[in-house]
């Protein structure tokens, strides 16, 4: 397994499009990971670069490991992995399916720890290599009406920022990218087009992976882009956590 690749999971719209797109531009052969195969099928013809495109559902418990066998398969290794796949619902707690959080939590925050697990070995033998998790803002705080949302990003951030530390000997990258509010395909499917966050400090995506993967080249161990993001990040260090979880649920109606 002596060729390199980039992972991208979350690749058929939205910011892991756009990531895999990124890294194809560089020059790194990209793998695609998500459901729509033909969405995938379609990006991978525009971006070239001998695209390996893998078609699952991260939701599902052995995803990671047919990822990970469908890349070794080409003689490949993951050199950088770019967990981008995500989702969220915003409502009260009590009104969602007990399957749709299951699902949410196994795509947010089990299935990018199992990748990681599964591709860590490789980066160390072949010396080194690069980890990108797209956490959020919402990993800061409590989020009243996305509650398991906000402690999936929270887990997220925690986790890069322990294996920022412990990887870095072996010249593994660590970033968390904590995006704000995003003009993509996230907030439709999350419910929260009209909600007065996504109206009022929506940014665009293109500036996210920017921040993402400069961030990443660097080192760095967390990413905010965004001046209004990282304002609103650091007001939460000096707020009462009561004060914070009353404007969170306030900004998401």
């Amino acid at each position: 397994m002596a060729n390199p690749v980039t992972l991208v999971t979350g690749a058929s719209s939205g910011l892991g499009e756009l990531f895999a797109r990124a890294c194809a531009k560089r020059g790194d052969r990209v793998v695609l990971v998500a459901r729509r195969k033909n969405r995938l099928d379609a990006l991978a013809r525009k971006i070239g670069g001998a695209a390996i495109v893998i078609a699952e559902d991260l939701s599902d418990y052995d995803a990671p490991e047919a990822v990970v066998a469908a890349v070794e398969a080409n003689g490949c290794y993951v050199a950088t992995l770019i967990n981008n796949a995500g989702f969220g619902f915003r409502g009260p707690f009590r009104e969602q399916a007990p399957g749709d959080l299951a699902d949410m939590i196994q795509v947010n925050t089990a299935t990018p720890t199992d990748l990681i697990a599964r591709t860590v070995p490789a980066m160390i033998a072949h010396g080194g290599g690069a980890i990108l998790n797209v956490a959020s803002t919402a990993a800061f705080q409590a989020g009243p009406n996305m509650a398991v949302y906000y402690a999936t990003k929270a887990y997220l951030l925690s986790l890069s920022e322990a294996l920022h530390e412990e990887l870095g000997p072996h010249n593994i990258k660590v970033t968390a990218l904590c995006p704000g509010a995003t003009h993509t395909e996230f907030a439709e499917t999350a419910g929260m087009k009209d909600s007065y966050l996504f109206k009022n400090f929506a940014g665009g995506p293109e500036a996210v992976v920017e921040a993402g993967l400069k961030g990443l080249e660097r080192n760095k161990a967390i990413v905010i882009p965004g001046a209004v993001n990282k304002m609103m990040v650091q007001s939460g260090r000096f707020a009462p956590r009561s004060v914070i979880r009353e404007l969170v649920m306030r900004l998401q109606r």
